[in-house]
């Protein structure tokens, strides 16, 4: 990214945030807090800000302006721009150029409190470093893969950024076999020092699939905020699988209305009498998201 590019960036999510973090809030985890872990977005090409104000919509928060750069350690270039909503942010790309190898394919961008440490700590932890850190004026990322093939990109900025606190924390939605879920929940709770909240057998229906079949379901909570992974034979019916974020809101049906008012299209809902009433909804753009009313 070159230099003026990194520095647009920067003032623009300055101008949506207002004060720093003090040291001593930087030196408790490797984690910052889930307001600072953004779910990315690879949006079809021109349709960034038809999804940046369908998403506004549904969720209500701020937008930082957009602007063309390269966010990649080999040359690209990508409008970027940043969504800060009640219910989780998104960090938006619509890439100009060839999106360089392996972006494309994280899930997320965590914020650490020291790249070296996390990075460290995620090999550690057995997991594999795919994109080695790379500089910017503003600080270093890097991405890493999880046992399972689960990448995720860390982050860390000179001057650490402050963002409201989340009403609803979204959760990270990972589904694994049999055959790995252990090992990624093993290594991710290790990086994370998260604990597991529920592991249990749940019916497959909230997942889309028949009444009479069941799923294991782990439940994980940390410093990057909620995981909820889905252990399946990977015989899934659409759009299950597509979704890599689940974001709570107060109101389902309220907020479905806002979505489909603005452009989104309910691809799979819950039927009364399930535990939890959710949806997952396409937004313009193409980007797959499950919402899920939140009882916190």
């Amino acid at each position: 990214m070159n230099q003026t590019a990194r520095i647009s960036i920067y003032f623009a999510v300055a101008s949506a945030l207002t004060v720093t973090l003090s040291p001593a809030s930087w030196a408790a985890d490797i984690g910052v807090g889930p307001q600072y872990d953004t779910t990315h977005v690879y949006a079809e090409p021109g349709k960034m800000d038809t999804f940046v104000d369908s998403i506004l919509k549904t969720f209500g928060g701020s937008a930082t302006q957009g602007v063309l750069a390269d966010v990649t350690p080999t040359p690209s270039k990508t409008y970027s721009q940043l969504i800060l909503t009640p219910s989780g942010s998104f960090s938006v790309f619509d890439f100009q150029t060839p999106v360089p190898y392996p972006f494309g394919n994280e899930r997320n961008g965590f914020l650490v409190t020291d790249m070296d440490a996390a990075i460290a700590s995620a090999k550690k932890a057995g997991a594999d470093v795919i994109v080695e850190p790379f500089n910017d004026p503003i600080g270093r990322d890097a991405v890493v893969q999880w046992p399972g093939g689960v990448n995720m990109q860390l982050y860390w900025h000179t001057k650490a950024p402050n963002y409201q606190p989340l009403s609803f924390i979204p959760e990270n939605r990972i589904y694994l076999s049999r055959y790995r879920v252990d090992d990624f929940i093993k290594s991710y709770q290790k990086f994370s020092n998260g604990k597991v909240v529920d592991d249990s057998q749940q019916s497959a229906t909230v997942i889309g699939g028949e009444k009479n079949s069941a799923i294991r379901v782990v439940n994980l909570s940390s410093a990057f905020g909620k995981t909820r992974i889905f252990v399946t034979d990977g015989h899934l019916n659409y759009p299950f699988g597509q979704e890599r974020t689940g974001y709570g809101v107060a109101n389902l049906s309220e907020t479905l209305g806002k979505a489909t008012a603005s452009g989104a299209k309910i691809l799979w809902q819950s039927v009364a009498g399930e535990k939890r009433a959710s949806a997952v909804v396409q937004f313009p753009g193409g980007y797959i998201a499950e919402i899920h009313q939140d009882t916190k």
